[in-house]
């Protein structure tokens, strides 16, 4: 746990070095109808967190976002002291913020299911350590996630569902005092009938979590950061009908500078991917690998997703503490009955 606590602190002082605001994007589009708009400006909708994340449009349009409050026994040179977390809600309409939920559970990744439920990933450091699924009409929640084989989980952190309605999420450690039951920092599969099966046991230290639209791919980020380095990466696996992954392949190779955190996909395949570092920003690629362009953010970037409806062409980033937004010429893939 000591090398865990010294990983984590690392972590923490790059994901919170500021960078100069920049408000257009900085466009490198290789495309004839490029993803990027050369005069688009990304926007500050909510600058009063202390660590966003996860970021998910909910049917009712809002934009719920979680807000991780790292306490003084996370392990992190940085702490909020023992707040609990929190989850907030922005309006696109009034473009006013709320609180959503508080305590949170130390949520993380957020996504909402086929039928509109809000699906959570609960981190350790007195969070849940769990994966929970909260009805928005009644508000109530049920844990759906919370042991493997009769163990804890590491820390649940991002998650991404297939057509069929099948939940995938990772686990990691990043941060926490609780001690980690589970040998591995594994990706797991929620099937419909709730049963858990750990699908990848070695992904360097999982993070984001994509399916591609045609449902036969699974990309998975792993992030260590440039100091302590083994796998700085987007990993690809073949995904069967079953949700079986296999074939593993190192889609992109960050060859020792900080991986990808958060990721979102659109309708033509292409992966946008939330990258820390010292060039912090949006990366987008094509389903070939192949670098499309570059949103830069004032703030290290943690995660990134595409709205609905009205908001369909807005890319809704999370940074340092702040909610930002950007228009783009593309639509995100999600999943549907």
């Amino acid at each position: 746990m000591k090398t865990l606590n010294f990983l984590s602190t690392t972590l923490a002082l790059l994901l919170f070095f500021s960078c100069p605001l920049i408000t257009l994007a900085q466009v490198n589009d290789k495309n004839a109808s490029p993803i990027l708009i050369q005069d688009a400006k990304l926007e500050v909708l909510f600058d009063g967190g202390f660590f966003t994340e996860g970021p998910a449009v909910g049917t009712d349009g809002f934009v719920y976002f979680s807000d991780i409050t790292f306490t003084k026994n996370a392990g992190f040179s940085i702490n909020s002291g023992m707040q609990a977390g929190h989850i907030w809600k922005y309006d696109p309409d009034t473009k006013q913020t709320s609180l959503f939920r508080s305590p949170s559970g130390m949520s993380n990744g957020i996504i909402f299911d086929l039928e509109g439920n809000m699906i959570l990933a609960l981190g350790a450091d007195f969070g849940g350590r769990s994966v929970i699924r909260t009805n928005m009409e009644t508000g109530k929640s049920e844990i759906i996630a919370g042991t493997f084989k009769g163990k804890s989980l590491n820390s649940p952190n991002d998650l991404v569902i297939d057509n069929k309605g099948r939940i995938y999420f990772t686990d990691p450690r990043y941060a926490g005092h609780e001690p980690m039951e589970q040998a591995v920092m594994g990706v797991y599969r929620i099937d419909l009938d709730g049963t858990l099966k750990r699908i990848i046991d070695q992904a360097g230290t999982p993070n984001g979590i994509l399916i591609s639209p045609d449902q036969k791919s699974l990309y998975v980020a792993s992030i260590n950061g440039p100091f302590w380095s083994k796998l700085n990466a987007v990993i690809k696996f073949d995904l069967d009908n079953d949700g079986n992954a296999t074939n593993e392949m190192i889609f992109i190779d960050f060859k020792g500078e900080a991986g990808p955190d958060g990721m979102a996909i659109d309708m033509n395949g292409n992966l946008y991917l939330a990258r820390p570092g010292e060039a912090p920003g949006i990366y987008i690629y094509s389903p070939e690998g192949v670098e499309l362009g570059y949103i830069s953010t004032p703030e290290q970037p943690t995660n990134v997703t595409f709205g609905h409806g009205e908001t369909e062409n807005i890319l809704f980033i999370t940074a340092g503490k702040s909610l930002y937004s950007i228009h783009v010429n593309a639509k995100g893939f999600f999943p549907s009955k």
